[in-house]
């Protein structure tokens, strides 16, 4: 049976599934990845996230919804971080149930470690080709991408920044 409605888009269209499925077989399959801790995607993501938006102070489940993780996976992908020290939790001054996190020192290491290798191992090729791409095109390439991933009510609303005070979670913080 010929499957009409990919149109001319058949083989795009192929390889985008492949890379999905593919891509969620590994998401949450911990690697060492160059680095001296074992780490899956779905981690590195959490640690790109808040090094990105570290000045946001965002609590978890705001992160959680911008990254379209459900919270309870979130907290599981959070819990694992901190176990491997790549995580700090500190709560705000005006409500403990209030949970910021943050990088560890470790956790920048790693980070850094494991950015080196993926693009050595895994992006280099990539870019060589999207160097050749036109920028614009690229950025309908990068639509398409979003347009798949369309799901649920797609609200991301700006929350407004404002300065906390964050205090450790630990029992004995060393330095905040």
């Amino acid at each position: 049976m010929k499957l009409d409605w990919m149109r001319d888009n058949r083989y795009f269209v192929e390889r985008l599934i492949k890379f999905a499925n593919i891509y969620a077989n590994l998401y949450s399959r911990e690697n060492s990845y160059g680095t001296e801790v074992k780490i899956s995607f779905a981690q590195v993501q959490v640690i790109e996230y808040l090094l990105e938006n570290e000045e946001l102070n965002q609590n978890m489940a705001m992160i959680a919804e911008r990254l379209g993780i459900s919270a309870s996976n979130f907290t599981k992908l959070v819990h694992k971080l901190e176990e491997k020290n790549l995580l700090e939790k500190y709560y705000t001054e005006n409500n403990k149930k209030n949970i910021i996190i943050r990088v560890s020192e470790t956790g920048r290491r790693v980070y850094a470690d494991y950015s080196e290798y993926i693009v050595k191992n895994y992006f280099s090729d990539i870019f060589d080709i999207t160097s050749k791409i036109p920028k614009e095109y690229l950025a309908m390439f990068s639509d398409i991408l979003e347009v798949s991933l369309k799901s649920g009510d797609g609200k991301q609303e700006e929350k407004e920044e404002k300065q906390v005070r964050l205090i450790s979670v630990k029992k004995n913080p060393g330095k905040q």
